[in-house]
């Protein structure tokens, strides 16, 4: 059973819709996950509570790349180095595995977050305005290179 609250964004109604869209999308993926190109790591406390997960969904890793996903750290997690944690297990599982590119959709306003993911290395790709959760949010892609690209590659003469 997967139980989500809104914890950082105030969303008001749109916070059950959000839910819904998550918990569907999640289950969606666990149900098609390939160990071979995904990864789902859940960290909890020894009693079995829930500190935090990390995703990266492999499924267009050799198109767009590798889509890193739901990733959260619950308030009582947060400030305590899970955040890299698990950021830098998710960045070595895609470098394992060759992985050229990683991105991921956030909204601005959640600065922590997004100074992790700039000290990784993400640069912020787009930015649009966006309604679909209620309020309208500033929607934000950051992408990460993994790999350096052959300068050769795409040169002409030879």
């Amino acid at each position: 059973m997967v139980r989500m609250r809104a914890i950082t964004l105030k969303l008001g109604p749109s916070a059950q819709n959000l839910g819904a869209k998550v918990a569907a999308d999640l289950a969606g993926f666990i149900l098609n996950m390939n160990p071979d190109q995904d990864l789902l790591f859940v960290a909890k406390r020894p009693d079995e509570r829930f500190l935090g997960s990390i995703v990266i969904d492999g499924a267009d890793y050799a198109g767009r790349g590798a889509h890193l996903r739901w990733f959260i750290v619950s308030p009582e997690a947060q400030r305590t180095g899970l955040g890299k944690q698990l950021l830098d297990r998710a960045l070595g599982f895609c470098r394992e595995r060759g992985y050229h590119r990683i991105y991921l959709y956030t909204f601005a306003g959640l600065d922590s977050a997004r100074r992790l993911y700039e000290q990784a290395g993400f640069k912020l790709k787009e930015e649009q305005d966006a309604e679909t959760w209620g309020p309208k949010m500033r929607e934000q892609c950051f992408e990460m290179e993994l790999l350096p690209h052959d300068p050769f590659e795409n040169s002409e003469g030879g």
